[in-house]
């Protein structure tokens, strides 16, 4: 990745701030959008830039402009992962309007509000990556998130129209789909919720954030120019 300028949306923990850290590790210049400032990964070093940029990924202007801010800055940018996203859980029938709009903004909304300007640039540029990260309940709707799983399956939906698009310019785009994984906020959840995401994995040991930035990590290379269209569970095989 050396050379490359990766932007990740939703950087600053989580799964996110891991494909932060292993782009970071393997020399990109990274850009990390989210709510709050994230301080740069170790070691830092001035020939390699780390930008953090305070943005609301649901303001289609906002995210315009600090797209086009980030290519006068960087020059160029050769790899944008959206892993952005919000929960609101709730049966349907207790869902508010808000908790509906919320994730759908985040969720879905915010992905489109970043792929949109840089679809253009890689359009014009004849190359870039698109990861966009969706979830196995996406694929499989799961009880108490209808939101949440609406707005996967339409990131999923989104980028397969997107890699149909691109795809003559030398763009890239495909999906990573995690199931749970062992996050910050998933280590202080009640055990049941675990437990029973173990019931369903056919390897019996949760994926850690690390395990998902790997796989953007490969998905942005050349070893993975073939590859358009797809989306990759990471998930020890809950969803089988």
């Amino acid at each position: 990745m050396k050379g490359k300028t990766v932007v990740v949306t939703g950087g600053g923990r989580g799964i996110g701030r891991a494909i932060v850290e292993e782009f970071w590790q393997e020399g990109a210049t990274v850009a990390c959008l989210d709510v709050c400032t994230s301080e740069p990964p170790t070691p830092s070093s001035p020939e390699q830039p780390f930008i953090s940029v305070d943005v609301d990924i649901t303001d289609f202007d906002a995210v315009d402009t600090t797209i086009l801010g980030l290519v006068v800055r960087l020059g160029r940018i050769d790899v944008l992962v959206n892993c952005a996203g919000i929960n609101r859980d709730r049966v349907v029938w207790k869902m508010s309007e808000d908790d509906w709009d919320q994730v759908i903004d985040v969720d879905l909304k915010g992905c489109f509000n970043t792929v949109r300007p840089v679809a253009a640039l890689f359009k014009a540029q004849k190359s870039g990556r698109i990861i966009n990260i969706s979830s196995i309940n996406g694929l499989r709707g799961k009880f108490g998130q209808v939101n949440y799983s609406a707005a996967k399956a339409g990131v999923i939906g989104l980028s397969k129209a997107l890699a149909k698009e691109l795809g003559a310019f030398g763009v890239t785009v495909n999906v990573i789909a995690p199931g749970l994984v062992m996050t910050e906020m998933v280590k202080a959840a009640p055990a049941k919720i675990v437990d029973a995401a173990l019931d369903e994995m056919v390897i019996k040991q949760l994926p850690e954030p690390v395990d998902i930035a790997k796989l953007a990590v490969f998905l942005a290379s050349d070893g993975a120019r073939c590859i358009t269209g797809e989306v990759i569970r990471v998930d020890s095989g809950q969803y089988i």
